[in-house]
């Protein structure tokens, strides 16, 4: 291929964010090149603000304590497992084969530090890079993109640092953005700036959170119970001096260094993230639904938007009802009774709950159906006469989702069922991406009530996390408000406050307000440049659900299908711009995946492929 010259043409592609999906797309791009003659070159730039090869969110610089939440054995960026060849793009170990490669002590099922898996990361990138064909470079460039124009079909990449680069395909991987705060976040950090000494800490990453300046003693409030939360007061503990010691098996007891502060959270459920069940599925397991098809769901509905509520999950029910029942009767009967049960199942198709109990109960197993929802929210509609009181609930409870968990995701009949929502999910997105759910119920139903429910029950920390939370819990270093958690400011004291409804004395004063809630995707909103430029010139507008009555602005850039080309606000969609990944979070669902996992190609790999497959086409 030539310039209208004669010179040999150089295709030039951009990619913008080196996180899990930038990276997962360059990976593609150089396996599809394996081996393929080229004449013509491939120039290209990798380009990342923090570190270049794994991004913000797993920077290598970061605290060992802050742990990922999936088992290293299910954790990999190469696109096909290792073979007798080279190791090279498509053909690679997982991060925990890299990770025993390098310390033969580690187990299976162990959670990697955050910090290795961006050395495994940087690891890919340079495999990649050595193994590239000669008419391909990639080069790496530490800088912040600020902006991107396109004219006559050239994109025009303009950096902080001054220099413009050209190219003909960009991809926008951008990850985690930092939204504009507004409401209660606006005014919480509007209240702090005007009292000395008093500081709110809005959301974002943990490692980038600035807690140094906490004092220790100092009454600390913190936004949310999730997986940020975890981060958070490991931060202000473990990564204070303190030390975590298991006096016996799954138990620990915490040793203070005197420098934490006292620790006082909340949310909506007054509930911690539950632990993930130990792992006893392979790294390459792929769970095939029975009951919660949508190729099924998507049949009946003759192509109108669904209502979630009524229309969808009930089959995700049924499908965590049949795992429910199918582990009893296999516990109870063996694994020949186990597929029986579930053949009569199938064959009822049913998605009511009592239906499947009384199949179970032919083959022996007399058991409830389980309010699955319910245990997101369990001290909904209780009171507590006191913080120590509830307190006490929140351990125990705990204590039992713990034992839950010990027996397994295989075993336990509960943990089982509750990974059926993480197994599922590609199900689901078949269902609600790009407007599936009619806009109410894509607002309500989805992301109001089953997303956080979900995200509770199958999006948890490890285990031992947990334990040490019970810990910190008992010697009184933290302690969580209540259900329904109120946070506030008192003016006449110039002090945050922090209360539950629920729990009576919960009302406490604080000098520290700690956000850790995972910040939402808000094209509207957003601070970077970048997204900003493109957003106010219109080559990124915010996807819209306009399915039934009234519409729902969701906050995520607006796409084609794949290959993901941002629809702007003329309705064109450049053919050599992408975007993938959280951007896009609720115009798609869950894009906060951060690795692909072995066997099977889940969306994490096929998403990749179809943007490095486009990019390739166009480069001839």
């Amino acid at each position: 291929m030539s310039d209208v010259n004669g010179s040999p043409h150089v295709y030039r592609i951009a990619i913008v964010g080196s996180g899990p999906r930038g990276l997962a797309v360059l990976e593609r791009i150089a396996a599809r090149l394996q081996g393929l003659p080229r004449r013509s070159r491939i120039d290209i730039h990798l380009i990342d603000s923090t570190e270049v090869g794994c991004g913000r969110i797993w920077r290598t610089d970061q605290d060992d304590f802050y742990r990922m939440n999936t088992v290293a054995d299910e954790v990999t960026m190469f696109s096909g497992p290792a073979d007798d060849g080279p190791i090279r793009p498509g053909a690679g170990p997982s991060l925990a084969e890299w990770w025993r490669s390098r310390d033969p002590r580690v187990g299976s099922n162990e959670y990697a530090p955050r910090k290795l898996y961006g050395r495994y990361m940087r690891f890919v990138l340079d495999t990649t890079k050595k193994t590239l064909p000669p008419a391909v470079s990639l080069a790496g460039i530490h800088d912040r993109v600020i902006d991107v124009r396109r004219e006559a079909e050239v994109f025009h990449v303009r950096l902080e640092g001054g220099r413009t680069l050209q190219a003909d395909s960009v991809v926008l991987a951008t990850g985690h953005g930092l939204p504009r705060l507004k409401g209660n976040e606006l005014a919480f950090a509007d209240f702090a700036a005007r009292r000395p000494g008093i500081q709110y800490i809005r959301s974002g990453s943990p490692a980038e959170m600035n807690l140094e300046g906490i004092p220790a003693g100092a009454p600390t409030g913190v936004i949310g119970l999730g997986l940020s939360f975890y981060d958070v007061v490991f931060s202000l503990t473990e990564g204070r001096q303190g030390k975590f010691l298991e006096v016996a098996d799954n138990v620990w007891s915490y040793q203070p260094s005197g420098h934490e502060p006292l620790i006082i959270a909340g949310s909506r459920s007054g509930l911690p993230l539950l632990a993930r069940g130990r792992n006893q599925k392979a790294p390459d397991y792929s769970y095939q639904p029975t009951l919660f098809k949508a190729d099924e769901i998507l049949a009946r509905s003759s192509g109108r938007p669904l209502d979630f509520r009524s229309e969808v999950a009930p089959w995700v029910l049924a499908e965590m009802h049949l795992v429910y029942f199918s582990t009893l009767v296999r516990g109870l009967a063996g694994a020949s009774s186990e597929s029986a049960f579930v053949k009569e199942v199938r064959e009822r198709g049913t998605s009511d709950p009592l239906a499947i109990r009384d199949v179970a109960k032919a083959f022996g197993v007399h058991a409830e159906p389980v309010d699955f929802f319910a245990l997101a929210r369990p001290f909904d509609g209780l009171s507590y006469g006191s913080p120590e009181n509830f307190t006490q609930q929140v351990i125990a409870f705990l204590r039992t989702d713990l034992r839950h968990a010990e027996a397994g995701n295989r075993l336990d009949p509960l943990k089982a069922a509750l990974d059926a929502l993480r197994d599922t999910r590609s199900e689901i997105r078949k269902l609600v991406d790009f407007s599936g759910l009619t806009a109410q119920s894509h607002a309500n139903d989805f992301l109001g009530w089953f997303s956080p429910r979900s995200s509770m029950l199958s999006s948890g920390p490890p285990r031992e996390r947990v334990y040490q939370l019970l810990a910190l819990l008992e010697a009184g270093i933290v302690r969580i408000a209540g259900p329904a958690t109120r946070f506030g400011v008192r003016e006449s004291t110039g002090r945050f406050t922090i209360g539950s409804p629920a729990v009576a004395g919960s009302d406490t004063e604080l000098d520290a307000l700690i956000d850790a809630r995972i910040p939402g995707t808000d094209l509207s909103l957003e601070t970077s440049r970048l997204m900003a430029n493109l957003r106010d010139r219109g080559m990124l507008t915010e996807y819209v659900n306009r399915n039934g009555d009234g519409a729902f602005s969701t906050g995520g850039v607006a796409t084609t299908g794949a290959p993901f080309h941002p629809v702007g606000r003329d309705g064109s969609s450049p053919e050599g711009l992408y975007v993938i990944g959280i951007p896009t979070e609720n115009t798609r669902w869950f894009t906060f995946v951060g690795s692909g996992r072995p066997g099977p190609w889940n969306e994490f790999f096929n998403d990749a492929d179809e943007i490095a497959k486009h990019i390739l086409s166009r480069a001839g």
